[in-house]
């Protein structure tokens, strides 16, 4: 091998190493199937390392899918999405950290594209442990959208890689007023 040929691939290794994709991914194990999802921490480090706390100290232990929104269910609202949602359920649940910044898709570049995961909230700020991940592109949901009426969207921070099916399967299980007749419990683990 000459030496040309040993400094260009030394040179392609680095390259390949350098642009190698560290966001971890984490596991949602359901009854329905795993759902496997690719954390962004470089793009959205706040609301990315708040959810990484959660599954890392087990605070998600009690963590079930509780709601679904879909196109029919959400009759009083004038912007439609489609979504499911889970966490801890529960306001004051004892494993509830804190509310953390809220990181906008503006300050991120993360949008609200099919299977984004996003932290749900009521004002900017909020969020703290429940999320939702979007059925189908939900660009209402990105900063300006009209689905918030304060237009500062919401916390989009990851993405599924593997189990679009067991999302869309569970946002078709039976529902009352978008809560699940029966929560799914999730059991979420860190993958790398």
């Amino acid at each position: 091998m000459s030496y040309r040929s040993f400094y260009a691939l030394i040179f392609l290794f680095t390259m390949f190493w350098g642009c190698r994709n560290n966001d971890p991914e984490v596991v949602m194990e359901t009854p329905y199937g795993d759902i496997v999802i690719e954390i962004y921490v470089n793009k959205a480090p706040v609301t990315a390392n708040n959810f990484l706390r959660y599954v890392n100290e087990n605070r998600f232990k009690d963590a079930v899918f509780y709601r679904v929104v879909t196109p029919d269910n959400q009759p009083h609202n004038e912007v439609k999405i489609e979504v499911i949602q889970g966490g801890l359920f529960e306001d004051d649940h004892p494993d509830a950290l804190p509310p953390i910044k809220h990181e906008t898709t503006k300050e991120t570049g993360v949008k609200h594209l099919n299977g984004t995961i996003s932290m749900a909230r009521n004002e900017p700020g909020s969020a703290s442990s429940e999320f939702f991940i979007c059925i189908g592109n939900q660009p209402e949901l990105d900063f300006g959208g009209k689905r918030n009426p304060d237009g500062q969207g919401f916390a989009a921070f990851g993405r599924v890689v593997k189990g679009m099916d067991i999302v869309k399967e569970i946002q078709s299980l039976p529902e009352e007023d978008q809560m699940l007749l029966q929560k799914i419990p999730i059991k979420i683990v860190k993958k790398r």
